[in-house]
């Protein structure tokens, strides 16, 4: 039997603003579609926490035994700068600047992405889809769009038109926003401006002659609108309505309102029956920003290389961290709080080790089947992993009393208790023991280090088919061996 059938989860659902039972569109299949990075800059670390939110969602619902489809985009096609209808995209800012191409600019984010993504534990997703791939689907939206008459062409460029949309539809209903109160506070358009109203939003834009990233399209040479590449790749992989959207709270709106509106126009159907917030991260109390210097990316957290921090921490720490608040919630990192998340992760860590060793009796003192369900609650309301964690440390006291001989336990409720933390530490909060990680890499250069010393030993006897097939083994393995003045060095691909 699959754990979603007697373990009921509720979600704090946006468009409602209610605590709801999660009841999938199709039995035991989930639909997920998060926002992924527009990559033209380093991952920070507040998208980091967004990603691994949803990374956390994404591994509960596998754990209760769901089969999840996870689409999380890559914006390769730079939206404008400040979410604007007129401007320079960033990407193609960012490869101007570098004097490269704009594709030399998503390659390099993209992958910053994905090892920055790996260090913290994250899965990948079921899909991983780009913005540039899919420009035909999103053609084809404006097109439907346009047959329905909730857009219109100007100057070889398209706008959604927000105030026909509202007649017959809500915009506004996910941010709690009325149309009136927002055209009451928008200035008069501006004489340069080709939009019918200030709220209308680029579905595509007719690219000038300096404009790099640039497509055919019925209205001429342009690139779509930021909106519209979530709308096409969701629908395509998860369907006309799906189960659940997530994306950090700042793209509420106009993000994820546009989306909804898109899809309505599009093909009169609410896309999300779900839709999650997770919060944003601030630094010593106060907004990260690059312009203030109070940021902090990933690596110089793992380095210790910043102004910010005291000491490097662990990527495993800091996951650990994040998940001590719940991810609707403004979490704010400091190097007091990165110190006791430190500690807590290492008492966890070493009672984990501790249990395996703990001497068993017939009898058991500790109730670990109504323990393990107080975990279950904790996930099932709203992914409560703070609970969780707090409920986790109940069983680390009780490890200790075991430990110390005050309590008992039985050979079957201890292989339980092992169970259960290796699957909410482990599986579900996706928090990886560093020590075994660092024990790994410790034996991992002792081999390499041998390697090369026994193909420098085989080089000096003149034994060249042996050097030779060591280093041509290891480049199978992913391993390249560089030869320079100070000796042999190698990295791993």
């Amino acid at each position: 039997m699959q754990l979603y059938k007697n373990q009921p989860l509720q979600v704090h659902n946006s468009l409602t603003g209610k605590k709801e039972v999660f009841q999938p569109i199709n039995e035991g299949h989930v639909g997920m579609y998060v926002c992924g990075p527009t990559v033209y800059s380093n991952v920070h670390l507040g998208n980091c926490r967004t990603f691994m939110s949803f990374d956390m969602i994404f591994r509960y619902l596998k754990h209760l035994g769901y089969k999840v489809r996870y689409v999380r985009n890559i914006t390769d096609a730079g939206h404008l700068e400040n979410d604007a209808d007129e401007g320079e995209d960033k990407i193609a800012k960012k490869a101007k600047l570098e004097q490269i191409e704009p594709m030399e600019v998503v390659q390099r984010y993209t992958v910053d992405f994905h090892n920055t993504l790996q260090l913290f534990n994250l899965l990948p997703p079921s899909i991983e889809p780009t913005a540039t791939g899919h420009i035909i689907e999103q053609i084809e939206i404006i097109k439907e769009i346009l047959d329905k008459g909730f857009a219109y062409e100007i100057n070889g460029s398209v706008y959604f038109d927000v105030q026909k949309f509202n007649l017959e539809h809500e915009y506004g209903k996910l941010s709690g926003r009325k149309l009136e109160d927002m055209i009451a506070n928008t200035r008069e358009l501006t004489a340069q401006s080709e939009k019918k109203n200030p709220q209308d939003f680029a579905l595509w834009k007719k690219a000038d002659s300096h404009h790099i990233m640039r497509w055919p399209s019925p209205w001429g040479d342009g690139f779509p609108g930021w909106h519209l590449e979530c709308t096409a790749m969701s629908t395509k992989y998860l369907g006309e309505t799906f189960d659940i959207h997530g994306g950090g709270m700042d793209l509420k709106f106009p993000h994820h309102e546009c989306e909804i509106a898109q899809a309505e126009a599009s093909n009169g159907k609410s896309p999300v029956n779900y839709w999650l917030h997770a919060n944003m991260l601030t630094l010593n109390g106060k907004k990260m920003s690059k312009s203030t210097g109070n940021n902090v990316y990933p690596n110089e957290i793992f380095s210790g290389n910043n102004d910010v921090l005291s000491k490097a921490y662990a990527p495993a720490v800091v996951r650990f961290f994040m998940m001590q608040a719940h991810y609707s919630s403004i979490l704010d990192l400091s190097d007091e709080a990165l110190k006791a998340s430190e500690k807590g992760y290492h008492r966890l860590m070493e009672a984990i080790g501790l249990l395996k060793t703990i001497p068993v009796s017939k009898t058991s003192d500790f109730d670990v089947r109504a323990w393990r369900q107080r975990c279950y609650d904790a996930m099932n309301d709203d992914f409560n992993t703070p609970i969780l964690i707090s409920v986790l440390f109940e069983g680390v006291k009780h490890i200790n009393q075991l430990k110390e001989g005050s309590e008992k336990i039985t050979l079957e409720d201890r292989k339980l208790l092992l169970e259960t933390f290796h699957g909410f530490v482990h599986e579900v909060l996706g928090i990886e023991s560093s020590v075994s990680s660092q024990n790994d890499s410790n034996a991992l250069n002792g081999v390499l280090d041998l390697l090369i010393d026994l193909r420098k030993q085989a080089r000096a006897n003149k034994d060249f088919e042996t050097s030779d097939k060591i280093r041509d083994e290891l480049i199978n393995l992913g391993i390249q061996l560089k030869d320079g003045k100070e000796g042999t060095t190698y990295s791993i691909n």
